[in-house]
C-alpha cells in the first residue's frame, strides 16, 4: 500500500471515529412514527374512505340524471293469407331506435334522509377513531423510548456496580495475601461479581430488545437517545389538582368515548332509517323519449314523448322484512349503548390509575432521592470504617448493593411518572403531542 493510500485510509478512520454519533429525542421519534406506523397508515386510510360517506349519502338527495339507448337490425318474417286465402310469407328488415333520457329528482324519501344525517356521525367516528389511534403511536412510542432509556441506566448501574465488585474483589484477595483479610471476603466477593456479570448479560439483551422496539416503530435504526436530564424535570402534581375534574375532561374529550358516542347517534338514526320502509317515497320524473319503428306493426314509424310528474311508491307489503330490520336496529342501538357505558366506566379506572401514578410518583421519587442520597452516605462510610477496620467487606459489598438498588427503583420510578403523566393527558382528551412535547423538553445532556 502506497504512502499516499495509507494516509487517506488513515484520515477516513479517523473522521469516522470523530462523527458524531445520530441522536433522536422523545418528539423526533413520535414524528418519525407519523409517517412510518403502519398501523397509523391503516387509520388514516379507513377515515378517508369513512370521509366518503358523506358525499356519498348527499348524492341519494339531488337530481339524477341517466340516458339510455339502444339501436337494433329486426329481421322480420311475416306470414298471412292473401286475397285468394293462400298462406304468404313476407320478409322484411329494418333498423329500430330507443333513445331515454330521464331526470329524476327525490322528493320524499326518508331512509335517505335519515342516511345523509347518518353519514355525519360516520364521519365523526372515524375521525375520532383516528384522533385515538395518533393518542396510542403517542404512548406507544413514548413507553418504548423511556423503557428504552430505562435499560440503558439498568445497564449502566449493573457496569457500574461490576466495576465495583472487581476492584472489592481484588481488595480481598490483596487483603488475604497480607494476612489481614479472609477466604470468605474472596468467595463472597466473587459471587457477586459472578452475579453482575450475569446481571450484564440481562441488561444488554433488554436494552438490545427495548431498541429494536423503537426502531420498529420508527422503521430505521436507532444510535443514540437523548438521556433524561433530571435538573430540568420538575415534579409537578396533575393540574387541576381532582380526580373528578380528570374524570369528567376525559369523558368529554377522549376520543375513544367521541366514537362511541358518535356510534350511538348513527345507531339510532339505523332505527329512523329501517321504520322509513314502511313510508312512501315521492320523486318529481321528467323524462324525453324518442323512438323509431319500435314495434312490428310500425317498422317506419317514429315518435318523440316528452313527459314530466310526480311518481309515488306506496309499500305494502314485503313479508316482514320492514320489521325485521327495525328490531336488527333497535338491538344494535342497545349494543352501542352498552358499549358507550363499559367503556366510560372502564375510561375512569384507567385515568384513576394513571393520576395517582402522577401524584404518588411525585411522592415516590422524591422519597426514593433522599433513599439515594443515604445509601451513598452509607457506602461512604462503611469504606472508611473498612479502611479503619471497623467494617468488614462484606459491610461494604452490602452497602454498595443496596445503593445500587435505591439507583434502580428511582430511576424506575422516574419513568413510570413521566410515562404516567402522558397517559393521563392523553386520556383526558389533550393533543396527541402536548404530554409528548412536555416530556422532550427535560430531555438533553
Amino acid at each position: 500500500m502506497t504512502p499516499f493510500r495509507k494516509t487517506v485510509l488513515a484520515a477516513l478512520a479517523g473522521a469516522l471515529v470523530a462523527a458524531p454519533a445520530w441522536s433522536i429525542d422523545l418528539l423526533q421519534a413520535y414524528d418519525t412514527a407519523l409517517t412510518q406506523d403502519a398501523t397509523v397508515r391503516a387509520a388514516r386510510a379507513a377515515a378517508d374512505a369513512g370521509r366518503e360517506r358523506l358525499p356519498q349519502a348527499r348524492a341519494q338527495l339531488l337530481p339524477n340524471l341517466s340516458f339510455s339507448g339502444s339501436r337494433f337490425n329486426n329481421n322480420l318474417n311475416r306470414s298471412q293469407p292473401n286475397a285468394l286465402g293462400i298462406p304468404t310469407t313476407f320478409q322484411d328488415s329494418y333498423l329500430s331506435d330507443n333513445d331515454t333520457l330521464t331526470l329524476r329528482q327525490p322528493l320524499f324519501r326518508k331512509p335517505v334522509w335519515d342516511t345523509y344525517e347518518q353519514a355525519k356521525y360516520v364521519v365523526d367516528d372515524v375521525n375520532a377513531v383516528l384522533e385515538r389511534e395518533l393518542k396510542n403511536l403517542g404512548m406507544r412510542v413514548s413507553g418504548a423510548y423511556l423503557e428504552a432509556l430505562l435499560a440503558r441506566d439498568q445497564l449502566e448501574l449493573v457496569l457500574a456496580q461490576k466495576t465495583f465488585m472487581t476492584t472489592a474483589l481484588d481488595v480481598a484477595r490483596k487483603t488475604f495475601a497480607a494476612g489481614s483479610g479472609t477466604r470468605t471476603d474472596i468467595d463472597e466477593a466473587q459471587a457477586k461479581l459472578d452475579m453482575t456479570l450475569a446481571q450484564e448479560v440481562e441488561a444488554r439483551q433488554h436494552l438490545e430488545f427495548t431498541r429494536r422496539q423503537l426502531e420498529v416503530l420508527i422503521s430505521q435504526p436507532v444510535d443514540t437517545l437523548e438521556p433524561l436530564n433530571v435538573a430540568r424535570m420538575p415534579l409537578l402534581p396533575p393540574t387541576p389538582a381532582l380526580l373528578e375534574d380528570w374524570i369528567q375532561r376525559a369523558e368529554t374529550a377522549n376520543p375513544e368515548i367521541l366514537s362511541l358516542k358518535a356510534r350511538v347517534e348513527a345507531s339510532r338514526l339505523e332505527v329512523k332509517k329501517a321504520q322509513g320502509g314502511h313510508y312512501p317515497t315521492v320523486d318529481a320524473v321528467a323524462q324525453y323519449i324518442y323512438s323509431s319503428s319500435e314495434n312490428v306493426n310500425t317498422p317506419n314509424s317514429s315518435y318523440t314523448n316528452k313527459t314530466i310528474g310526480v311518481q309515488v311508491t306506496v309499500p305494502l307489503y314485503a313479508g316482514g322484512y320492514v320489521s325485521s330490520t327495525v328490531r336488527q336496529a333497535l338491538a344494535q342501538q342497545q349494543q352501542a349503548e352498552e358499549t358507550l357505558e363499559a367503556t366510560r366506566r372502564d375510561l375512569g379506572v384507567r385515568v384513576h390509575k394513571e393520576f395517582r401514578g402522577v401524584t404518588e410518583g411525585v411522592t415516590r421519587v422524591k422519597a426514593l432521592e433522599q433513599a439515594a442520597l443515604s445509601a451513598e452516605q452509607l457506602l461512604l462510610s462503611s469504606r472508611k470504617s473498612f479502611q479503619a477496620g471497623a467494617r468488614t467487606l462484606s459491610d461494604v459489598l452490602y452497602a454498595e448493593q443496596q445503593r445500587q438498588l435505591t439507583l434502580r427503583d428511582l430511576a424506575q420510578a422516574r419513568y413510570v411518572y413521566l410515562i404516567s403523566r402522558i397517559r393521563l393527558f392523553a386520556l383526558a382528551g389533550a393533543g396527541a403531542r402536548d404530554g409528548i412535547a412536555e416530556t422532550n423538553a427535560w430531555l438533553g445532556r
